[in-house]
C-alpha cells in the first residue's frame, strides 16, 4: 500500500501523477488539515506531525510513503528515513533543475513556502544552479488557504497569486517553479497572470516516476490490482470537505470512481 501524506489537500496535486503511472496501486491519503498550513510552523513542529503520521500510515499497511509537502520534506524526511529504516520515504523537491537547464532569460522564479525556502534541501540545489541563472523567490502568501477554501480561480485567487508572482516577473523570470504541492491547483490563475512566455513548472509528474521506480526496485508493485477502479482510503485531521472536494474534481477529470 502506498501512503501518501500533506499538511492538507496540496499533496492531491502528486497523487494525481501517481495514479496516472500506478493506477491500480491501493492508496491511503492522510490530509493533516487541523493543523494546515505547515509553512509557518516550527521543524519541530513539523516534524512531531510527521512521525505522528507515518505512525498511523504503517499502522494501516503502508509499505511506502510519499511526503507530498515540500515544507515536510524539508523539515522531516532526513530524521524519517533514519528513524523508520528500512521504510522507503518518497519527498518532494522544487524543480529548479529543469527551470535553471531551460530558461532563455537567465532568471527563474521560485513559489514556496517559508519553511521549503529555509530548508538545507532546497538550499543546496539553488546553490549548484545560482551561479548559472539568477533565482528569485517569493512566499505564496494565502496560495495554501486558497486551495484549503476551493478558491482555485475568480478574482479572490487572482489578486491574491498576482501579488506574490508579480515580483518574479518583474525580475525577468521565464520560468516559474511551484514548490509547494498546494500551488498546482492554482496554475490555471499563475499562468493567466505570467501570459504564454512564462513556463510553469510543477514537479509532482517528476516524483510519480520516482516513485514507480523505487517500487520497482523494492519489489512493491501491486500484482493481485483490481481490473477497474481506484483502491483509495482518504482521511483527515480535521474538516474533510476540502479535500473530498478536490478530490472529487481530480477523479471526474480523469473519469475514475472509487
Amino acid at each position: 500500500m502506498i501512503g501518501i501524506f500533506d499538511s492538507g489537500s496540496g499533496g492531491l496535486s502528486v497523487f494525481r501523477e501517481i495514479i496516472k503511472i500506478l493506477p491500480r496501486e491501493r492508496y491511503i491519503y492522510f490530509a493533516d488539515n487541523a493543523f494546515c498550513p505547515y509553512g509557518e510552523k516550527t521543524a519541530r513542529e513539523i516534524l512531531g506531525r510527521c512521525r505522528a503520521i507515518t505512525d498511523f500510515l504503517v499502522s494501516k499497511g503502508a509499505d511506502i510513503i510519499v511526503v507530498a509537502c515540500n515544507t515536510a520534506t524539508a523539515a522531516a524526511i532526513s530524521d524519517l528515513r533514519k528513524e523508520y529504516n528500512p521504510l522507503k520515504f518518497i519527498g518532494m523537491e522544487p524543480a529548479v533543475k529543469p527551470a535553471a537547464l531551460s530558461s532563455r532569460t537567465g532568471v527563474i522564479g521560485v513559489l514556496a513556502t517559508a519553511g521549503t525556502l529555509k530548508g538545507s534541501k532546497y538550499l543546496m540545489t539553488k546553490g549548484r544552479y545560482e551561479e548559472d541563472v539568477r533565482i528569485v523567490e517569493k512566499v505564496g502568501r494565502g496560495f495554501v488557504e486558497l486551495v484549503e477554501n476551493g478558491i482555485l480561480d475568480g478574482p479572490e485567487a487572482e489578486t491574491t497569486v498576482k501579488e506574490s508572482l508579480q515580483p518574479l516577473l518583474d525580475a525577468g523570470a521565464d520560468k516559474i517553479v511551484l514548490g509547494c504541492t498546494h500551488y498546482p491547483f492554482l496554475s490555471d490563475v499563475v499562468r493567466k497572470i505570467a501570459g504564454p512566455d512564462v513556463e510553469v513548472i510543477d514537479p509532482a509528474p517528476a516524483v510519480a516516476r520516482h516513485l514507480h521506480e523505487v517500487m520497482e526496485e523494492e519489489g512493491l508493485v501491486r500484482q493481485d490490482a483490481r481490473p477497474e477502479g481506484l483502491d483509495l482510503e482518504l482521511v483527515c485531521s480535521g474538516d474533510d470537505s476540502s479535500a473530498k472536494r478536490i478530490l472529487s474534481m481530480i477523479l471526474s477529470q480523469m473519469d475514475y470512481k472509487c
